[in-house]
């Protein structure tokens, strides 16, 4: 018998049980499923094995796809939303191409049609990052042969014509005024639901992106080091197991841990914090500044907000950096453009960070903390003494 489930992805997986043996496969679409079962069980039943992903039924670069997307779903790797978006944009538009004909002249060509289509210098070296990953895992993996040095140059001549560059960076930061109206809008809306005036608050307090936000729980929390465990924190390298200990500070000039009480209020005996749909908060937000005629200005806004003023408080990159979770320092460079003026602010004392030495509850392990960060004991009554 064949079973054919799609998966979260929105792919489909074939798994074929027939005369004691077993055949598995992941395909883009419906159909290449419903046609590979139906082959897989006419070969089991003339007493050929199940056909196998080998190296000769590779002819099209939409072979190579459906390759990578196979050993990945093999080994517990799903892809992403993201990325399952671009591979199947890229099966659609060149699928079809013949391993032979993916050459310098042929992806230069496809990059241009991209490019008067209306995709952006970013969108583009995108594509060309997935294309390079599926030719690459194809070589590694399947021994393949395929000439990365066509793709590299393709590359190169789609950066000289300005079709392929890196996103700009964005750096936007309400202002003073902004922010205050943002609040009091959302503060003062009649049958609101979320409470998006602490989740914004929030947000500017801890740097936390939106859906990192609305999945922490109350039993990752430690009181007496007023910390909080992120699970799977966003890291390009580390898609699952970024467990991370976050500091809930008073250093942007709102206290994200009495922001955390008070939601208590709110959730009663829920499980999460703040037990909400991350897009949910995020289309709010949108709505407000639309109704405030504010231009350009995102909720993940608030993260580069947030990081700014961690900086202007006078922390050093390494202790920014345990806040926000970026293990990239350099990723941080951008944030440290402070004004002269601001230097009459910093503190006279280096800044002392209560971390976690032991997990709590579900946690898993603390985080080891630069050598440069003061951990400060907590002092109760019995550790006075006598002046």
């Amino acid at each position: 018998m064949a079973v054919i489930v799609k998966l979260k992805s929105g792919n489909w997986r074939v798994q074929v049980r027939r005369k004691g043996q077993y055949a598995s496969r992941t395909f883009l679409r419906k159909c290449d499923a419903d046609d590979w079962a139906i082959q897989t069980k006419r070969d089991i039943d003339s007493g050929k094995q199940p056909a196998k992903r080998v190296r000769g039924a590779a002819t099209t670069f939409g072979d190579l796809i459906d390759l990578h997307i196979g050993d990945l779903t093999d080994v517990g790797k799903p892809l992403r939303r993201s990325k399952d978006h671009v591979l199947r944009r890229l099966k659609e538009d060149i699928g079809d191409t013949p391993l032979a004909d993916m050459t310098k002249p042929e992806l230069i060509s496809f990059g241009r049609r991209r490019a008067k289509e209306g995709a952006g210098p970013a969108t583009l070296a995108i594509d060309f990052c997935f294309i390079g990953t599926v030719m690459t895992h194809a070589a590694a993996v399947h021994d393949i042969a395929v000439d990365p040095e066509q793709l590299r140059l393709a590359r190169y001549a789609l950066r000289r014509l300005g079709l392929i560059a890196k996103a700009n960076e964005r750096d936007r930061r309400p202002t003073a005024d902004e922010l205050k109206r943002i609040l009091h809008y959302l503060d003062t809306a009649p049958r609101v639901e979320i409470p998006m005036g602490r989740i914004v608050r929030f947000a500017i307090a801890t740097a936390m992106r939106s859906e990192e936000i609305h999945k922490i729980r109350w039993v990752d929390r430690d009181p007496d080091r007023k910390t909080v465990l992120i699970k799977d924190r966003k890291d390009p390298r580390k898609k699952e197991g970024n467990d991370q200990f976050v500091p809930l500070v008073a250093f942007t000039g709102f206290d994200a841990w009495a922001l955390l009480e008070e939601q208590r209020e709110w959730t009663r005996v829920r499980d999460r914090c703040f037990p909400y749909n991350h897009r949910s908060s995020e289309t709010a937000f949108r709505r407000c500044v639309r109704a405030l005629e504010i231009e350009d200005l995102h909720f993940h806004d608030l993260r580069h907000e947030a990081t700014s003023r961690l900086f202007e408080a006078g922390l050093a990159i390494e202790q920014v950096a345990l806040v926000t979770g970026h293990k990239d320092w350099k990723q941080l460079k951008r944030y440290t453009n402070l004004k002269p003026e601001q230097l009459h602010r910093l503190p006279n004392q280096p800044l002392v960070v209560e971390a976690p030495t032991k997990p709590s509850r579900e946690s898993t392990t603390a985080p080891a903390l630069p050598a440069n960060v003061i951990l400060l004991r907590t002092h109760t009554e019995s550790d006075a003494r006598p002046s």
